[in-house]
């Protein structure tokens, strides 16, 4: 009997080897704020909305590029800061989970949550 259960322990400690997968996922939603407001947001050169907005951004060691244009303003060009996830230690034993957690960009997360930009009004000539 004591076999069986620690087979069953061996057994769902490998099937949720990729922890920061399956508890946090591989999207991780930021809030875009901008002063003035009403700027595109662009994610990687594709139109996400206007601010003020929660954006899902893939995660990943290097942030998505982010673009906030308004006319009559300089565009503002950025990529969000990434920091270690920490829900990715709960892979301890399993290298398969750090190769999951890592290939889906789960062992990262986004690190602040919420970007308030200040555009800069374009210079006349």
């Amino acid at each position: 009997m004591k076999n069986k259960i620690n087979i069953v322990v061996l057994l769902a400690t490998m099937l949720l080897s990729s922890c920061a997968t399956i508890f946090t996922g591989t999207k991780q939603t930021v809030q875009i704020n901008s002063e003035p407001p009403a700027a595109e947001i662009q994610v990687d050169g594709i139109k996400a909305g206007i601010t003020p907005m929660a954006v899902p951004l893939k995660k990943g060691f290097t942030g998505q590029t982010i673009s906030l244009k308004l006319d009559g303003y300089e565009t503002k060009t950025f990529q969000p800061v990434t920091a270690f996830n920490p829900v990715a230690i709960i892979n301890l034993i399993g290298i398969i989970g750090w190769a999951v957690d890592a290939g889906t960009g789960a062992m990262m997360q986004y690190d602040p949550k919420v970007y308030d930009i200040k555009l800069e009004q374009k210079k006349q000539n």
